[in-house]
């Protein structure tokens, strides 16, 4: 039995609360169980340096754990003057995972900024974020749709995330944290609601695991993403 007497292919209660701040032109309050992102989508009418006058926009991301997400104070990272090694590959990755659903020609020479603020931490903060940031984003661009700056729409297909992975030996989905911390394996996979995908990160924590068993949690995630593009369109 999972801590939470969930089933093994069974999602945590999966809450999206939309338009959640006023300001940005997207934003949404995503919650996977106890887990809670506020994500948000904001837009600058340049690009970095690197695709100046190519006629192509960008999106890039930050992610944060703020001070009273986990059960003791997370210090901010500013104090500190730089991002840790963690805080840096998942904001990568939830730049990855977004901007392989967007043509960066029809958005134009501008930036869409991404950030992810967890909020209270239970395990899959990362694939919240993904995921929260997608319907952000998708806000974010019907903004410039409604004020006539876009004419097309650049988003291509929406993406999404979840957590497998294996606890007391049996294969299951959507991690929380006392499953995460103590997993035999566990694996974060990105994939498009045409089931393409986009990144899977697999670890062997505490013991290897088969080619089976790897085909086995990439059914589990490809069927809890599709709940969850059903929970957020």
């Amino acid at each position: 039995m999972r801590p939470n007497n969930r089933k093994v292919n069974e999602l945590r209660e999966i809450t999206v609360q939309r338009k959640y701040t006023t300001n940005a032109p997207g934003s949404v309050l995503i919650s996977f169980g106890n887990t809670k992102v506020l994500c948000t989508a904001t837009i600058e009418e340049r690009v970095p340096r690197f695709i100046k006058n190519e006629g192509i926009g960008w999106l890039t991301a930050e992610y944060s754990m703020l001070p009273g997400s986990g059960d003791t104070r997370v210090f901010r990272e500013v104090s500190k003057g730089k991002v840790s090694g963690r805080t840096s590959e998942i904001q990568r990755l939830i730049g990855r995972s977004l901007r392989a659903v967007v043509d960066f020609k029809k958005l134009g020479e501008r930036t869409i900024y991404i950030d992810a603020d967890v909020l209270q931490a239970d395990g899959g903060t990362r694939t919240a974020s993904i995921t929260g940031g997608m319907v952000a984003m998708s806000e974010a661009i019907d903004h410039l749709l409604e004020k006539g700056i876009i004419k097309e729409n650049p988003i291509k297909e929406w993406v999404s995330a979840i957590s497998v992975g294996k606890f007391n030996g049996e294969l299951i989905t959507d991690l929380c944290y006392e499953e995460d911390s103590e997993a035999g394996l566990d694996m974060n996979v990105v994939m498009t609601d045409s089931g393409r995908l986009v990144e899977v990160q697999g670890t062997a924590e505490k013991e290897t695991f088969t080619r089976d068993e790897l085909n086995s949690l990439l059914d589990f995630a490809h069927n809890s993403i599709n709940e969850l593009f059903e929970k957020i369109k």
